[in-house]
């Protein structure tokens, strides 16, 4: 088995985490200015706001660690939206102490059956995943009727979405758990080393005699059990979980991670990359808010702001044959 892929990717992936943090702090200089001139306030740099927007992070951050997972494989996970939506859903009609175990075995379930369709039958992952996201609309609209099944998420889901501890917000303090953790499988324990090389190439890992398939159908399950969390702390949040919650966090996810220079065919990124791109992310969204641009215009230069960032350090990237 090769060394540790990690040092040799240092320097390809540092430059993206670069770029990020540039332009998370032109983002918050032209917010500032904006808001000086026009409002007669600098909100932005308030603690306040700021604590803010990382609560608002944690919830996409969660999804993009998970999917950062499976893009380090060279595959995708596009059943995320009703992962999130079912678990917080089928967690919220539960209710009770049971609910968040319900919530996390659902995610589980859901990314054992991705790893099981990708794995073992073979079936790109874009196509099955699709598959099992449209699959679980279908359960979910036949289960409820087309409405949520509680409008009120249990009591642990509430605390751990809206509570704090020393001022910082509970999601906050979970995405940092949550990013140890992955943080520590990625860099620390042979799974995160075997996940670098598979997404490198995936042949030789297997004749080395590494079960490609079980890494595989462990890193879907793990983007579901995140996509899960991330799904029943958005209910907390909004106090309900309903049809179609996990849908804006799709494509940010994918957005955050290919920002923070993970290559989306697999093989390279870091965690910190990934943090990076969630933070750009939210803030350009909170600050095109603020600016009061029109819907047509944000996406514009959300879009503008993804392909420049994508331009600057992606030049030189070579596809593998």
């Amino acid at each position: 088995m090769a060394s540790n892929p990690l040092p040799a990717l240092a320097r390809q992936v540092d430059r993206p985490l670069i770029f990020a943090g540039g332009f998370i702090v032109a983002i918050l200089v032209v917010g500032t200015i904006y808001t000086l001139v026009f409002q007669g306030t600098a909100s932005l740099l308030s603690p306040t706001y700021l604590l803010l927007q990382l609560k608002v992070a944690a919830f996409l951050g969660i999804v993009a660690a998970g999917m950062m997972l499976v893009v380090l494989l060279g595959h995708i996970d596009l059943s995320v939206p009703w992962t999130i939506a079912a678990s917080a859903m089928l967690a919220a009609a539960w209710g009770g102490p049971m609910a968040i175990p319900v919530g996390l075995l659902v995610g589980l379930l859901i990314g054992v059956v991705n790893g099981v369709g990708v794995a073992y039958l073979r079936v790109p992952s874009m196509i099955f995943t699709l598959g099992v996201n449209v699959v679980l609309r279908g359960f979910m609209v036949m289960l409820t009727g087309g409405f949520s099944p509680s409008s009120q998420p249990s009591s642990a889901m509430l605390v751990l979405a809206k509570g704090e501890i020393l001022g910082v917000p509970n999601p906050v303090l979970i995405w940092i758990a949550i990013c140890l953790a992955v943080a520590f499988l990625l860099y620390r324990t042979p799974l995160g080393r075997y996940m670098y090389a598979i997404g490198n190439r995936e042949s030789a890992v297997y004749l080395s005699g590494i079960n490609t398939r079980l890494v595989l159908v462990a890193s879907f399950a793990l983007c579901g059990m995140l996509a899960s969390i991330a799904g029943m702390l958005i209910a907390g949040y909004s106090s309900k979980a309903f049809q179609a919650m996990g849908d804006p966090y799709l494509l940010p996810s994918i957005a955050a991670v290919v920002i923070g220079g993970t290559n989306i065919l697999g093989g390279s990124g870091r965690l910190s990359g990934t943090i990076a791109g969630t933070v750009l992310i939210v803030l350009l969204q909170s600050v095109l808010s603020v600016m009061q641009m029109p819907e047509a215009g944000r996406q514009i230069i959300y879009g503008v702001v993804i392909i420049a960032m994508l331009l600057a350090y992606g030049r030189g990237a070579r596809l593998r044959v």
